[in-house]
């Protein structure tokens, strides 16, 4: 199998197209194709965040590996060989690489997909977890030569395609374009009214307060500061995926959301957490750390953020893994560029408030989007500190693999520019199976109880998509 690599004249082109309605709606079209995927914010900031929505289907290539067995597909062939992952990547990434922009759209075509978690043992020596009973690739990358993007400030629909040079593009453009103008068909009717499904944890609650209590004992031998223990929630899916999702979105408004339809997976994201950004030599990653509930009124509202403001336990956490941030930045930027751009910044979400940092850096000039997931990868706000301890004692008490859960979904551009999420607040679709994982950070002064509530916080917005 020939993997294709750009010519040097290749270059991104662009045209823009009429309205075709809510991006939402427009993705329902695109379903039918092999490996859609919708990148989006559901929460739309005018100046800030939030301001386009991606989508796309038929990659032209696609990456995928599962310990070190790595697959390679594109044209109908495939080619499975032992590799790192992670090399591996970066050494089709330097030959699928484009260097002109096109214009303002900061995603006209790459690598769209995942890194799981369990990626983590490439980059460091640590001890397998209890049971991967998913059994998902641990990474998995589709990549994609037209995309379609809708910028929310200026109401405004752009096709991106690559000018291969002699290379056909993954589908015909004008069929592409003739597909988004047809009627979405109708989402699938869910199954007739059944019992309620039940939630099932793979922590009994017992079993969540001791495993905290001994994070903590650990934290008072001096083995760790921080460590982020989770649960997973597992139900049979009872209505089909991208209505899910749609509801999800509803219910959950998020700043890095979205929706994978891969092979033997469909992940529904609304996850509020950015891992990692890079336009040019800029780097920023934006770790969350201090939760609490909304209130039931306005006044219970504002009672709820003074309380995480002021709190001390929540700045410590917070404290800890922005210092993590800098140091894991600072392995692969250029010196004296690392700093926290802003910090506790209080957001607020329609279930919960969160406390968000800022830290940001600049990529030295030998080094590239690869080589900071190897210096950052996993996001520190979902392992603890010291990061490598953190990871064994995780694997130590998790019963199971977290697989796509704290790992990171997003994508990765021919151009070089990189938008990834950490992946919580997220529910994977498999084998007819609804699983989600919830969790938070343990300190020294961690109350058990009230760590097992704030998972059920977290997850609130989960489960009612799923189980209302």
């Amino acid at each position: 199998m020939n993997i294709p690599h750009f010519d040097k004249r290749a270059k991104f082109q662009t045209e823009e197209l009429p309205d075709l309605g809510p991006p939402v709606e427009v993705f329902r079209r695109m379903l039918s194709g092999p490996m859609p995927f919708l990148l989006e914010s559901s929460l739309i900031e005018p100046g800030g965040r939030g301001r386009y929505t991606f989508m796309g289907s038929r990659p032209f290539l696609t990456l995928s590996s599962r310990g070190s067995r790595v697959r390679l597909s594109s044209g109908g062939k495939s080619r499975h060989f032992r590799a790192d992952p992670f090399s591996t990547l970066q050494k089709l990434l330097q030959g699928l690489r484009v260097k002109n922009p096109a214009s303002d759209i900061p995603f006209p075509g790459g690598a769209v997909g995942y890194f799981s978690y369990d990626l983590c043992r490439f980059l460091e020596k640590l001890p397998r977890p209890a049971r991967d009973d998913l059994k998902l690739p641990d990474l998995h990358l589709g990549f994609y030569d037209q995309v379609l993007a809708y910028d929310h400030w200026q109401k405004r629909w752009t096709l991106s395609f690559l000018d291969r040079r002699g290379i056909k593009l993954s589908q015909d453009k004008n069929s592409f374009l003739r597909q988004l103008t047809k009627p979405p068909a109708p989402c699938p009717r869910p199954p007739a009214p059944q019992a309620r499904p039940r939630l099932v944890s793979n922590f009994t609650r017992r079993e969540y307060l001791a495993a905290v209590r001994k994070i903590i004992g650990y934290i008072r031998e001096g083995e760790v500061y921080q460590v982020n223990l989770s649960q997973r929630f597992s139900l049979p899916l009872s209505s089909p995926p991208f209505s899910l999702y749609r509801k999800l979105r509803e219910r959950n408004p998020s700043s890095f959301g979205g929706y994978l339809d891969f092979p033997g997976l469909t992940v529904v994201c609304s996850s509020p957490e950015r891992f990692l950004r890079l336009e040019g030599e800029k780097v920023e990653t934006c770790p969350i750390k201090g939760t609490r509930r909304r209130g039931r009124n306005p006044a219970e509202d504002a009672r709820l953020r003074r309380e995480l403001r002021e709190s001390p336990k929540d700045r410590a956490e917070l404290n800890m893994i922005v210092d993590l941030e800098r140091n894991d930045l600072g392995r692969v930027c250029r010196y004296g560029t690392v700093r926290v751009k802003e910090h506790a910044r209080l957001e607020t979400h329609p279930t919960v408030f969160h406390l968000v940092s800022t830290v940001e850096g600049r990529l030295r000039k030998d080094l590239d989007v690869v080589d900071l997931l190897h210096a950052a990868f996993p996001g520190g706000s979902i392992t603890g500190a010291p990061k490598i301890r953190a990871m064994e004692i995780i694997a130590e008490l998790e019963p199971q693999a977290r697989s796509l859960y704290t790992g990171s979904l997003g994508y990765i551009g021919f151009d070089g520019r990189t938008d990834l999420n950490i992946v919580i607040r997220t529910i994977l679709i498999r084998n007819g199976t609804a699983h989600f994982h919830v969790g938070g950070g343990i300190v020294a002064d961690s109350d058990p109880e009230a760590e097992y509530e704030e998972t059920l916080v977290k997850g609130r917005a989960l489960k009612e998509a799923l189980t209302e």
